[in-house]
């Protein structure tokens, strides 16, 4: 499949600058991929399309105040040193702007009390760097770090929290889940005492969201591997809703590549912690998602191609079209899409085959 197989006109006024209030006013399309039939409706209406017995699965990583600001020891240079991963103690995985100013041995200066020494390169053009500082590393970190917004958002975020969901609780991620921005605690609990089940698993977003996908064939494309979790529980508790005949529904795209990697068979899944490259594209056979939340993606994406995979490509397609027509807002802070079912396997297949043999002509 070619990367030009999932692109879209998007106008710039459509990508939502600011998050709407309260979090759950937001819009929502819902989509039958079975009946190609799509609807408009507003998030705080979610419960009219779940049924009791259903299970939400939530990610509830909490973004790192991840962006630093410093100078190059030896020149004074302005430099940007975005946190990615930490390997150990005081060794973190990074982005730095400008990279050509960050060579092995470089010193940057954050503050008297924080600074960094790049170390080594890494195979995504990122720094390993080694902090030295004085003091507890988070509390500085909580003090001089800036919560990174997407690149397209430019307006100032006023409450940072705002970048966070209300259910956070696993400090690590470098960007928010941001299909579960549009959750209120109320509207939690709110499904919760209608006989709708609320289960956490742990995805920290690392840099695979922020790489272009830059292969013409997407299948070339390789994912950088993210860090997950999933407690015995919470495994169990989808199990039983499997054995149950209820649905699993992920919120957003970092729960569904998290459920998928842990997934040891069709319909089955276990806890555990790991890390995950899985890529998912149109041709996946799904073993535990039946529904999913997410929000609206950037053309070209490996999100919009998950969201092909699940849905239809050309469906899928049809909708963000339809979306654009009737100004829904896109991306983080955007509205919502609830996906009802996925498309049956043989159909997906077939649309994949279809797609494939049109390059060949």
């Amino acid at each position: 499949m070619l990367l030009s197989d999932f692109d879209y006109d998007l106008p710039e006024e459509r990508i939502a600058q600011t998050p709407i209030e309260p979090r759950n006013a937001s819009r929502l399309m819902v989509l039958d991929p079975v009946k190609k039939t799509i609807q408009h409706d507003h998030f705080y209406n979610l419960k009219q399309y779940l049924v009791p017995g259903d299970t939400l699965i939530f990610n509830d990583t909490r973004v790192m105040p991840a962006r630093l600001i410093g100078h190059r020891d030896q020149t004074g240079g302005k430099v940007e040193v975005f946190l990615l991963r930490r390997l150990d103690a005081d060794h973190w995985e990074t982005l730095v702007k400008p990279g050509k100013k960050a060579q092995v041995g470089n010193v940057i200066n954050f503050s008297d009390e924080l600074s960094c020494t790049v170390t080594e390169h890494t195979d995504f053009g990122g720094r390993i760097v080694e902090f030295r500082y004085e003091g507890i590393f988070e509390e500085i970190l909580d003090r001089l770090g800036e919560t990174p917004l997407p690149p397209y958002i430019h307006e100032k975020l006023e409450d940072k929290e705002r970048y966070q969901t209300v259910y956070n609780r696993e400090e690590g991620s470098a960007a928010a889940p941001t299909a579960g921005l549009h959750f209120t605690k109320e509207q939690m609990q709110e499904l919760k005492d209608m006989g709708v089940n609320l289960g956490f698993v742990t995805l920290h977003v690392g840099l695979g969201t922020f790489r272009p996908v830059n292969a013409l064939h997407i299948e070339e494309h390789e994912m950088h591997k993210e860090f997950y979790h999933i407690s015995d529980e919470t495994a169990k508790l989808i199990m039983d809703t499997k054995a149950a005949g209820h649905r699993v529904i992920a919120v957003g795209t970092t729960s569904i590549r998290t459920l998928e990697s842990a997934a040891t068979a069709k319909g089955q899944i276990a806890g555990k912690s790991d890390w995950t490259g899985i890529f998912i594209y149109p041709g996946y056979d799904f073993k535990i998602v039946d529904a999913l939340v997410t929000n609206f993606h950037l053309p070209k994406s490996t999100l919009i191609m998950l969201i092909s995979a699940f849905a239809g490509r050309r469906f899928v397609l049809d909708a963000y079209k339809t979306a654009v027509e009737e100004k829904y807002r896109f991306f983080s802070f955007g509205d919502a899409m609830f996906i009802s079912r996925p498309q049956p396997a043989d159909e997906r297949g077939r649309e994949v085959a279809e797609l494939e043999a049109s390059h060949k002509e």
